[in-house]
C-alpha cells in the first residue's frame, strides 16, 4: 500500500484522522454498536443467575455464548469480505438482537431450563456482528497514509477498551432501576442502532467497504489458511491475550493473599489507564521501525513487566506495575491489527482483523482457566512469571521477516514516515 503524498495529506494527527471524510460517522456508529459487547455479557450472566438461581448454569451459558462467538468469528468476517458490510451485517445484527431479546424474555421468567438458555446463547454468540474488524477494514480503505492509519487503529483500540469499562458500569446503573434482562434488551438496541448507522454511512455506501455481487475474490482470498503475516499477528495476539487473562485472575489471588480485596479494582483500572495512555502515545509517535518489529518488542515488554509484577511487596505496588504493563497493551494489540492489515489485500481485511481478535479472545479464555489450576499449587510470583512466558516466547520467536501483502515486496518494510 503506498502512502499518500505529504503534499496532499493532512498532518498525521488524531484530529486529522477524525477530519477524514466519513471517519467520525464510522467511528461513532461502530462504537455505539460495540458498546453492546460491553453490556451484553454482564447482563446475560446476571439474567441467567436470576432466572435459574444457579451460578453453574450462568457459567455454562456464558461459556456457550463466548465459545461460539470466538470460534465462528473468522467465518462471520469471511461473510463480510465476500458480500460487503451492508449485505452481511444487517442480517447478522438483526438475528443477534432478536436472540438477545429472546434471552431477556426467557430469563425474565423463573426456572427457565438452562438447556434452552444455552441454545439461545449459542445462537447469539454465533451471530455476533464483527463490528470491530469491519471498522478497521473500513478505516484501512479510507486512510492510505500508514501514519494516519496507525493513529486511527490506536484510537480505535483505546476506545474499544474504554467501552469494556463503560459497558458494565452502564449495566450496573440499569440494574439499579430495572431488572437484569432489561440490559439484554438495551444491548439489542445498541447493536441494531449502531449497525444501521454504520451500514448507511457514506464510507460503506460509497464503496470503501462494499463488494459488488458476484465479484470474484483474489486468489489469496480463497486460501483456507491466513497468510504468514496474519498468522504471526494472530500468534502474538493470542500470547498477549493469554498473559492478560492469567494476570487478571492472579491479581485477584494476590489481593486476597494480602487481605486487600479493594486493590483489585485499582489494579485493573491502572491497567486500563496505562493501556489508554500507551495506545495514544503509540499512535502519535513517528516510528522508524517496521510494524513486525514493534509488535515483537511490545509483546516482550508486556511480558517482562507483568512477569515481574508478582514480586510486588504490597498490592498497591502491584497497581504501579499494572499501570506500567498497560503502557504496552494497547500498542501491542494495535500493532497486531496493523501487521495483519499489511499482510493481506483489500478483499481479506475483515478476516485478517478477525483472526487477530479471535486469537486474543481465545488466549484470554484459555489462560484464565489454566491460571485457576495453578493458583494454590504454586507461589504467586511463579504464577506471574509463567503468565509472562507466552508473550516473551512469541516475541522472541517472531523476530524475523513477516509475510507480505499480496502485490507488495516486503511486509516488514518501513512505510514513509513510519
Amino acid at each position: 500500500m503506498s502512502a499518500t503524498s505529504p503534499v496532499h495529506s493532512p498532518a498525521p494527527t488524531y484530529a486529522a484522522v477524525l477530519r477524514t471524510p466519513h471517519a467520525r460517522r464510522t467511528f461513532g456508529a461502530a462504537l455505539l454498536g460495540r458498546l453492546s459487547y460491553g453490556t451484553a455479557p454482564l447482563s446475560l450472566i446476571l439474567s441467567v443467575t436470576g432466572s435459574t438461581g444457579s451460578y453453574a448454569a450462568a457459567g455454562t451459558v456464558m461459556a456457550a455464548f463466548g465459545l461460539t462467538g470466538v470460534v465462528l468469528s473468522p467465518a462471520r468476517a469471511a461473510l463480510i469480505d465476500r458480500f460487503g458490510p451492508r449485505r452481511a451485517l444487517i442480517p447478522l445484527a438483526t438475528a443477534y438482537a432478536l436472540l438477545l431479546v429472546a434471552l431477556a424474555v426467557a430469563t425474565a421468567r423463573p426456572a427457565t431450563p438452562a438447556l434452552a438458555l444455552m441454545v439461545l446463547a449459542c445462537g447469539a454468540g454465533a451471530l455476533t456482528p464483527p463490528l470491530g474488524p469491519v471498522t478497521r477494514a473500513l478505516l484501512s480503505g479510507m486512510l492510505t497514509d500508514r501514519d494516519l492509519l496507525r493513529r486511527a487503529y490506536s484510537l480505535d483500540t483505546v476506545a474499544e477498551e474504554l467501552l469494556f469499562v463503560t459497558g458494565p458500569l452502564l449495566v450496573g446503573l440499569l440494574v439499579g432501576y430495572a431488572s437484569a434482562p432489561a440490559g439484554l434488551v438495551v444491548s439489542a438496541g445498541l447493536i441494531l442502532t449502531g449497525t444501521l448507522a454504520l451500514v448507511t454511512s457514506p464510507a460503506v455506501r460509497g464503496g470503501t467497504g462494499e463488494r459488488e455481487p458476484g465479484t470474484p475474490e483474489k486468489a489469496a482470498g480463497r486460501a483456507g489458511m491466513p497468510s504468514a503475516g496474519v498468522l504471526r499477528a494472530a500468534g502474538v495476539s493470542a500470547a498477549v491475550g493469554a498473559c492478560l487473562g492469567a494476570v487478571e485472575l492472579l491479581v485477584i489471588a494476590f489481593a486476597d493473599a494480602h487481605h486487600r480485596p479493594g486493590a483489585v479494582a485499582w489494579a485493573m483500572a491502572a491497567l486500563s489507564a496505562g493501556s489508554a495512555v500507551g495506545g495514544l502515545v503509540y499512535g502519535a509517535v513517528p516510528w522508524r521501525v517496521s510494524t513486525a518489529v514493534r509488535l515483537s518488542a511490545l509483546a516482550l515488554g508486556l511480558g517482562a513487566v507483568l512477569g515481574v509484577a508478582g514480586l510486588s511487596p504490597h498490592p498497591y505496588a502491584l497497581v504501579g506495575w499494572m499501570a506500567l504493563g498497560g503502557l504496552f497493551l494497547a500498542p501491542a494489540i494495535t500493532s497486531a491489527y496493523l501487521l495483519a492489515d499489511e499482510s493481506v489485500d483489500a478483499g481479506r481485511r475483515t478476516r485478517a482483523g478477525a483472526w487477530v481478535n479471535t486469537s486474543f479472545n481465545a488466549g484470554t479464555t484459555g489462560a484464565t482457566a489454566g491460571a485457576g489450576f495453578l493458583v494454590g499449587s504454586l507461589p504467586l510470583p511463579v504464577c506471574f512469571a509463567l503468565a509472562a512466558v507466552p508473550p516473551v516466547l512469541a516475541a522472541v520467536g517472531t523476530l524475523r521477516p513477516a509475510g507480505t501483502r499480496p502485490g507488495s515486496t516486503s511486509a516488514g518494510r518501513v512505510e514513509p514516515g513510519q
